[in-house]
């Protein structure tokens, strides 16, 4: 039984898949349980703003019967204002569990250092845990299968495809990583997730070149500019233009589906077109936040155990 999620690398494949199905069944019968949450008080501290990880928290918690207290720093750092491991330590004589959305993953480390409950990383610099398993969940609800299956992630290396990466190899799904030169992904965690795709049979490719998405069975790309990034936009439309996610694209690799964790910015890294078209998967993502939040708040706060789900 794991106390925090900041990342997946302790945790197992067979955690991993049994995570998922709770979040699949949770979100398939959500009478099954009435309301695991009920008396718990969850504080949200948010440097970052917020619309899907905020909103799917809020009304997630909600309904499973738990109260959500939003603490927003304004755009600054906990650390700006008082040390995290003391903000952990506070918190924790009030709260039932922390979900906390950063700049620095080392202020969920503080956080951890202080909290007697437990932290759940809605975003920080180096990992997005709560949107990968989403994203798994909405891969799994189209072939109720995910195992052997190939995810290829276009443009910019970041947060999001660590996650994907290391939660999608526990998961038995292929990776394949297409990034242009000077923005591939972090070189520890590409040596990390290169070892765990041995040690598990998975293949992981990682490559510069486009064509390389051949055989993939969804594309997956995220926006080029992140929060505070201030590199001009022409600049990175000079780089990363030639990896935007299009129809071309789709045809040509095979891909049935096409996901991005929004916000989306239309006709930069993915096309409007294809975002509104059949192979889209991005508000079934959206939803699928929700979902992915209350396993991992079920799982962390409640005895439920993955064999009654």
């Amino acid at each position: 039984m794991h106390k925090d999620l900041l990342t997946f690398r302790k945790w197992t494949s067979e955690e991993a898949t049994a995570l998922l199905d709770l979040a699949v069944h949770l979100k398939q019968q959500q009478d099954f349980y009435p309301q695991p949450l009920a008396g718990k008080s969850v504080v949200a501290l948010f440097e970052k703003p917020s619309l899907r990880t905020r909103v799917s928290f809020d009304i997630g918690i909600n309904k499973l019967g738990g109260h959500m207290v939003y603490v927003d720093s304004q755009g600054e750092p906990l650390k700006k204002r008082e040390d995290p491991v003391d903000v952990g330590a506070n918190v924790s004589q009030w709260a039932d569990a922390i979900v906390a959305r950063v700049y620095e993953h080392n202020t969920l480390e503080q956080l951890v250092q202080g909290a007697k409950v437990p932290v759940v990383n809605a975003l920080c610099d180096m990992y997005h845990p709560c949107q990968a398993l989403a994203d798994y969940i909405t891969l799994f609800e189209q072939d109720k299968q995910i195992k052997g299956k190939t995810m290829a992630y276009i443009g910019d290396g970041n947060n999001v495809t660590h996650s994907l990466l290391i939660l999608g190899i526990l998961l038995g799904v292929h990776q394949i990583v297409i990034t242009p030169k000077g923005h591939e992904i972090d070189d520890e965690i590409h040596r990390y997730v290169s070892e765990l795709a041995e040690l598990m049979n998975v293949m992981v490719t990682f490559s510069s070149k486009i064509a390389d998405v051949k055989g993939a069975d969804v594309l997956y790309t995220d926006t080029w500019l992140s929060m505070g990034d201030d590199t001009p936009l022409d600049e990175i439309k000079e780089t990363l233009m030639p990896y935007q996610v299009n129809e071309a694209l789709m045809q040509s690799s095979g891909a049935k589906y096409v996901m991005h964790c929004q916000p989306a910015h239309r006709d930069l890294e993915i096309t409007g077109e294809l975002m509104d078209s059949e192979h889209s998967l991005l508000m079934q993502q959206a939803e699928n936040r929700m979902h992915a939040q209350n396993a991992i708040l079920t799982y962390l706060l409640t005895d439920l155990s993955f064999d009654n789900a």
